[in-house]
């Protein structure tokens, strides 16, 4: 799944974002709202990683959710 899809489906995505970075709070997800870098910094805060392994987890997330289709497409 490319961040072009997480951006547009950040809300639908909800679920599977908040499980896998579960120290994210509901507030921190809806001030992210599909941002990339606000992803990216949230992810360092919340785990003392560093920009490099937030980005790493990032793109490991798109890898496993790559089969992901927002509701209604075809």
């Amino acid at each position: 799944m490319s961040w072009e899809v997480i951006e547009r489906n950040w809300q639908g995505l909800r679920g599977k974002v908040l499980a896998e970075w579960d120290n994210l709070s509901d507030d921190a997800f809806d001030q992210i709202i599909g941002k990339h870098d606000r992803l990216v910094a949230r992810i360092q805060e919340a785990y003392g990683t560093s920009r490099e392994e937030a980005e790493r987890q990032i793109e490991a997330f798109e890898e496993a959710n790559q089969d992901y289709r927002p509701p209604n497409a075809s």
